[in-house]
C-alpha cells in the first residue's frame, strides 16, 4: 500500500467516524471540507473504499433513490451506497490515531493527522506536534546550508524563491511552537481550559493551518520542496 493511499484511508475512515456517507459526500469532504486532499477522481476513492469493505472496516447499506419533484422514487434510478464504519473499523482508526512514527510527521500525513486532533488525545497531539517541529528544523538547518553553499551561484529571482521557501517553514515551526506550549498548557485553540481534544474548524482556507501536499507552510502559503 502507498504511502498516499494510506492517507486516504485514514482520512475516509475518520470522516466515517462522524457519520455514515454515500461517495460523493466523501468525495465532497474530502475535496473541500477537510482540505487535506487535492482532487481526485472517484477512480481513487471507489477502490479504498472497496478496500476497507473488504478488510471488515466498513459495511454498505442501501441509501435513499432519486425522487421526482413530488417526492415518489424515479423508476430505474439505483439507490446511492452509504457507507458505514464497523466496530472493528472504530477501532483500526483508533490504532491509526494513536501511532505516532516518523510518517505522522510528513506534509500530507501530518495535515490529515492535524484535521483529526480533535478526536486524538493530548499526549499523542504532543509527539506528533513535537515530531512534526523536529523535521521542519532538520529540514530548515538543510536549506539554510545548501543556500549558504549556493548563494553566490543563484540570480536573484531563484534566491529570492529559496528565501520565501525558508521563511514558509519557519513560519510553520513557530505555529507549531504556539501549539506545543498551547497543549502543555491544557488549552484548546481558542485558549481556553480544556481536559479534552482540541476543536476547531480544520478546513482549508479558514484557518490556514493545513499544509496540503506539495506545501509545507502552515499559514497556506507555497513552502520549500526540499526533502
Amino acid at each position: 500500500m502507498s504511502r498516499r493511499s494510506g492517507i486516504l484511508e485514514f482520512a475516509v475512515l475518520g470522516l466515517l467516524r462522524e457519520s455514515p456517507m454515500h461517495g460523493y459526500e466523501l468525495r465532497k469532504r474530502l475535496n473541500t471540507s477537510l482540505g487535506v486532499f487535492r482532487a481526485f477522481s472517484y477512480g481513487t476513492l471507489y477502490p479504498c473504499l472497496k478496500t476497507l469493505v473488504t478488510n471488515g472496516w466498513l459495511i454498505e447499506e442501501p441509501g435513499s433513490t432519486h425522487e421526482d419533484a413530488l417526492g415518489a422514487p424515479l423508476t430505474g434510478r439505483r439507490a446511492k451506497i452509504v457507507y458505514r464504519l464497523t466496530a472493528e473499523g472504530k477501532e483500526h482508526f483508533e490504532e491509526l490515531l494513536s501511532q505516532t512514527g516518523p510518517d505522522a510527521y510528513e506534509d500530507e500525513h501530518f495535515a490529515a493527522r492535524f484535521a483529526f486532533f480533535g478526536q486524538t488525545s493530548r499526549d499523542v497531539r504532543m509527539r506528533v506536534l513535537e515530531g512534526r517541529r523536529s523535521r521542519l528544523e532538520e529540514r530548515l538547518e538543510k536549506m539554510r546550508a545548501s543556500l549558504a553553499r549556493t548563494r553566490e551561484r543563484l540570480d536573484d529571482y531563484t534566491l529570492e524563491l529559496q528565501r520565501h521557501g525558508m521563511e514558509s517553514v519557519e513560519r510553520e515551526v513557530r505555529w507549531l511552537n504556539e501549539l506545543i506550549e498551547s497543549e502543555r498548557a491544557g488549552r484548546d485553540l481558542k485558549g481556553s481550559a480544556s481536559g479534552g481534544a482540541a476543536q476547531q474548524d480544520t478546513t482549508t482556507g479558514s484557518t490556514g493551518g493545513l499544509p496540503r501536499n506539495g506545501e509545507h507552510s502552515a499559514t497556506d502559503t507555497p513552502g520549500d520542496t526540499a526533502t
